[in-house]
């Protein structure tokens, strides 16, 4: 996950913290909505990745779920809408490396909204 981190501090222009809880909300998204044959799969691609997405804060009075609430625990970190789309693009990006586009595309277009993301 350290090349992710870097690639999104760099790439955004964020704290390497916030990067890495950014990562962790993602993919602790990805985990809850996704199919989860095919989430397992991409994360197993992705050292750290599980661990990763276990680190991720519980939602608090955010729980309203979905893609809603994956965006307004992104924001509480601090970081504008542009934002959460730059992070959301990176992570799916960093996925289609280590996992392939069908791999993702799958995950995608399963989960309502998260196109608009990618």
């Amino acid at each position: 996950m350290d090349e992710l981190i870097g690639r999104i501090a760099a790439d955004i222009g964020i704290d390497r913290d916030v990067a890495a809880k950014a990562i962790a909300i993602i993919l602790a998204f990805l985990i809850k909505e996704g199919p989860a044959d095919q989430v397992k799969a991409i994360l197993a691609k992705m050292p750290g990745a599980e661990a990763a997405a276990q680190s991720a804060p519980a939602a608090g009075a955010f729980s309203m779920g979905g893609i809603m609430g994956a965006g307004t625990q992104l924001m509480g970190l601090g970081l504008g809408m542009g934002q959460v789309q730059q992070v959301t693009r990176v992570v799916m990006a960093y996925a289609r490396e280590k996992a392939g586009d069908d791999a993702v595309g799958e995950i995608v277009s399963s989960i309502p909204g998260l196109g608009q993301f990618t």
